[in-house]
């Protein structure tokens, strides 16, 4: 079974995006190893509105063209994103079917409530948070309201030159 992996930068005060979808507050550090990650990951999965603020910036998204991309929404057309793949219906049947295929690991790349979504239905391996040292005291929270609470095992931590620290954790569901 492929891992499930969120992975995503987010604010000392727990926003993975400022109010208006803006991540201008992460700072670009050349010592984190964005090709090791894709290296080891063949599919994206992304909410909506992270979709879109990718899209917005007019450059390339940044996954290769060997990696597949599932965009979760209900209002995108399919015919206007060719390049991804949008699912519409239950994200949690989605994400069970792409853990079931062969391949490599699966990152969910953005959306709280996506996050939230998939923790509950225990569709998520791994928690990796890298905290960024700034407070927004508003915008979109690292989890969604929803799921119940859910124990992690920390696996790795890593410290870069900005100030930034990389928090690697297991998930670990109750009776698993």
């Amino acid at each position: 079974m492929r891992r499930v992996r969120y992975n995503v930068a987010a604010t000392l005060d727990g926003f993975i995006a400022g109010p208006g979808g803006e991540f201008d507050w992460i700072p670009e550090d050349p010592t984190v190893d964005f090709e090791g990650l894709f290296a080891r990951v063949d599919t994206l999965l992304i909410g909506r509105r992270t979709y879109e603020v990718m899209r917005a910036q007019n450059g390339p998204l940044p996954w290769g063209g060997t990696t597949r991309a599932y965009v979760f929404s209900r209002t995108l057309r399919p015919e206007e994103h060719p390049d991804v793949t949008i699912v519409a219906g239950d994200p949690t049947a989605t994400v069970a079917a792409l853990r079931a295929e062969p391949g490599g690991e699966i990152w969910l790349f953005g959306g709280g409530e996506l996050f939230a979504v998939l923790l509950e239905a225990r569709q998520v391996d791994s928690v990796e948070v890298t905290v960024v040292p700034v407070l927004l005291g508003r915008g979109v929270p690292l989890l969604a309201g929803g799921p119940p609470r859910t124990t992690l095992a920390l696996k790795h931590t890593q410290v870069y030159p900005s100030g930034m620290v990389a928090l690697h954790y297991d998930v670990s569901y109750p009776g698993a």
